[in-house]
C-alpha cells in the first residue's frame, strides 16, 4: 500500500525547505498533529500498526501509545482533556458505581460525536513526511471524518516545524513572512467556517502586526517574547508561538501564560489547515508546500523585505487594509515552483 515509490517522484512532491538543517547541524524534524472522527481509538491504534507497525499501548480509555513505528513513538487521544485526566486516575481495581458508569459512558458518547480523536506523532525529519500519507489514505479507507464532515466539526491538521535556529532575527523573520502571507494562506487553505467561527486559529491583533512589520523592530530574544505575550497569551493563535518560546525561556512565558497544555519545543505550531482525511484527493502535500512558501520567504531577506514593507503600507492606509485584496497581491511574493 505505498503511495510514493519513486525517490525522485518524491523529492518533486515533497520539496524541502532553503534551510534544511539546526544551527547544530542535524537535520530539521517536524511534528504531525491529526484530529478527525468516526473510529474508535482501539481501530486507530490498529490502523496505525498495520502501517507503520510498533505496538500498541493502552495508557487510559482515551489514549494510547504505539511504540516503535517506523517514523518513533505516536500518540493517540481523544482530545478532551477533562475524560484523559479521568480515565488516568481511575484505578482499575476500585469498584465503579453504575450511575457513575453511565455517566461517563454518556460524557464519552457524545464527546466523540463532537470532540476528534487526535494523532500526535513524533518529530521526523522534513524528507520523512512522506512516510504518513498511506497512513492517511487507510484511516480514509476505514471511515476517518475530517472538517467538512459536519458542521460542528472544527478539526484541524498542525505542522510543527522545527526552526533551523534560535535566533531573535529568525524568529522575526519567520513571524514577518507568516505575517505577510497569512491572508494568502487562509483563503489557499479554504479554511472551514466551523474553524474561522472558533478561537482556534484567530490571526495575530492588528497591533501585534503593526508593531512585528516596523521597519526598525529587531528586538533581543526577551522583548521579543514579552512582545509576543503583550498580544498573544493565548494559545489560539494561527501560529502558536508559545510552544517554541517556552522553550526558549519557559519562566518568562509561565509567569504570563497558566496553560498546562502549552509544551516546550523547539517548533513552531501553524495550526490554520482544515483535517480534510475523508476527502479522496487531500493528503499532506499541499499544506506542506503552501508551509513551504513562509519558509521560503523568511530565508530571503531581500524579498522578505519588499512584502513587509507593502503589507505595512497596506495597513496604514486610510482603511486599515480592510476591503483590500492582500490575498491576490500577497501572490506575488510566492514561489510558483511550489504551487
Amino acid at each position: 500500500m505505498t503511495l510514493y515509490t519513486s525517490d525522485t517522484y518524491r523529492a518533486q512532491l515533497w520539496p524541502q525547505p532553503p534551510r534544511t538543517h539546526t544551527a547544530e547541524g542535524a537535520p530539521r524534524r517536524i511534528g504531525v498533529e491529526l484530529e478527525f472522527a468516526g473510529l474508535t481509538i482501539e481501530r486507530i491504534a490498529e490502523l496505525v500498526v498495520a502501517e507503520l507497525g510498533g505496538t500498541a499501548n493502552v495508557v487510559s480509555a482515551y489514549e494510547q501509545m504505539v511504540a516503535g513505528t517506523v517514523v518513533g513513538d505516536i500518540g493517540l487521544e481523544l482530545d478532551y482533556s477533562y475524560l484523559k485526566r479521568l480515565g488516568r486516575e481511575r484505578d482499575p481495581a476500585a469498584e465503579i458505581n453504575e450511575l457513575d458508569q453511565l455517566g461517563e459512558s454518556l460524557l464519552k458518547l457524545l464527546a466523540e460525536q463532537v470532540v476528534p480523536f487526535e494523532i500526535v506523532g513524533p518529530p521526523i525529519e522534513m524528507p520523512e513526511l512522506w512516510r504518513l500519507g498511506d497512513l492517511l489514505k487507510r484511516l480514509r479507507l476505514a471511515g476517518a471524518k475530517g472538517t467538512r464532515h459536519a458542521p460542528i466539526y472544527a478539526f484541524g491538521l498542525h505542522l510543527n516545524p522545527e526552526m533551523p535556529d534560535l535566533e531573535a532575527a529568525t524568529i522575526v523573520a519567520y513571524l514577518r513572512a507568516f505575517m505577510c502571507l497569512y491572508e494568502w494562506l487562509l483563503e489557499r487553505s479554504q479554511v472551514d467556517l466551523s474553524r474561522r467561527v472558533t478561537p482556534y486559529i484567530d490571526p495575530f491583533p492588528k497591533a501585534y502586526l503593526k508593531l512585528l512589520l516596523q521597519e526598525d523592530y529587531a528586538p533581543d530574544m526577551g522583548q521579543l517574547i514579552d512582545d509576543y505575550l503583550l498580544h498573544n497569551a493565548t494559545r489560539n493563535r494561527a501560529l502558536d508561538m508559545l510552544p517554541l518560546f517556552t522553550h526558549i525561556d519557559a519562566e518568562r512565558v509561565r509567569a504570563v501564560v497558566k496553560d498546562d497544555r502549552v509544551n516546550a519545543r523547539p517548533t513552531l505550531h501553524y495550526r490554520l489547515p482544515n483535517c480534510q482525511i475523508d476527502e479522496p484527493g487531500w493528503s499532506l502535500v499541499q499544506p506542506w508546500r503552501d508551509w513551504l512558501q513562509v519558509e521560503a520567504l523568511a530565508c530571503d531577506p531581500a524579498r522578505l523585505e519588499r512584502a513587509r514593507r507593502a503589507y505595512r503600507q497596506l495597513l496604514q492606509g486610510p482603511v486599515g487594509g480592510f476591503f483590500s485584496d492582500w490575498p491576490e497581491a500577497s501572490s506575488r511574493w510566492l514561489l510558483p515552483e511550489l504551487l
